[in-house]
């Protein structure tokens, strides 16, 4: 049996979106290919601790603040290696390399670098999902109400959308998600349909959201580009994971109006229940796009949000 090794990475974005990636030297294992910068935790350390560790011998920065985000696991020929990410939130100095061959900074949605270490790969579609995700709600402002929301949304960053209208008939819900697709082209963003599976199709949608009651149903993950799914459980969590979705979205993280009564989880128990996962997970329920940062410090992707996302306040 292989010994496990626990590895730090950091996940390092400039202001312009770019992000650092590492080519691993000629006398390492894999040698020539690409990584995020990190290195082992030692014995009576944290992953974070490890990390900016790491980062100071490797880089020659320092770190201030990280925030924890997925974990993945791979068996390599020499180790079962387990790789603790975090987004290196606040870092000084200038980076200058000590350890890899080379260094870049790479674009998230079309990396030139390659082949990238096989536990590194699935990361790259983690950084492509947008941190805030809008939840349509046409039952309470109307279609064109809605619509108009959204446009504003988009004009303030909003590129993730969940239609996500259960009253509507499918026929309706079909139509207003031709009408929702059609606006997001226009600023590239992703829209994923809640549920259903056919209108996803016969409207050309980026993917599905599926319900927690679907996930217990499906044998294999549904072929879109997108697919994620509403969550309440670290079963579910991890039945996400399993199905190999993109995303989980789990909540309600604070008291809802749309959920009057219903015991929220707090921020500790949800940082306890997304630890270790291998997939993104965003916050929902009574927080919005200004909560982010406390979201992302408690291991957080980022915020899904109903009503705090057509709020035009923020």
């Amino acid at each position: 049996m292989k010994k496990r090794v626990d590895v730090a990475a950091g996940v390092i974005v400039r202001p312009d979106g770019r992000f650092l990636l590492g080519q691993r030297a000629p006398d390492t294992f894999y040698a020539g290919y690409w990584e995020f910068p990190g290195g082992k935790v030692e014995a009576g350390e944290s992953p974070a601790a490890a990390l900016v560790r790491e980062l100071d011998e490797e880089l020659g920065i320092r770190v201030g603040k990280v925030y924890p985000w997925v974990t993945r696991e791979h068996l390599y020929e020499h180790a079962h290696v387990r790789l603790h990410f975090f987004e290196v939130a606040e870092w000084e100095g200038t980076v200058s390399d000590h350890v890899h061959s080379a260094l870049s900074w790479e674009s998230m949605d079309r990396p030139a670098v390659g082949p990238m270490l096989p536990a590194n790969g699935p990361i790259l579609k983690a950084l492509r999902l947008p941190r805030w995700m809008g939840i349509t709600q046409c039952a309470e402002m109307g279609v064109e109400g809605q619509l108009e929301r959204l446009d504003a949304a988009f004009a303030r960053g909003l590129r993730l959308v969940q239609v996500r209208e259960p009253q509507m008939t499918t026929g309706d819900r079909l139509q207003l998600l031709q009408r929702v697709l059609e606006r997001a082209r226009s600023c590239d963003a992703t829209v994923v349909v809640n549920r259903d599976l056919e209108a996803a199709a016969r409207a050309g949608a980026h993917g599905v959201h599926l319900s927690a009651d679907q996930l217990g149903e499906l044998a294999e993950r549904p072929d879109f580009e997108w697919v994620g799914a509403s969550c309440h459980t670290r079963a579910e969590l991890e039945r996400a994971a399993a199905l190999g979705l993109d995303y989980a979205v789990l909540g309600a993280v604070l008291p809802t109006r749309t959920h009057p009564g219903q015991p929220a989880l707090g921020w500790e128990r949800f940082e306890e229940l997304v630890r270790d996962l291998p997939i993104p997970v965003l916050a929902l329920g009574g927080v919005g796009p200004a909560d982010m940062d406390v979201a992302r410090s408690h291991g957080a992707h980022g915020v899904a949000a109903i009503r705090a996302s057509w709020d035009q306040s923020f």
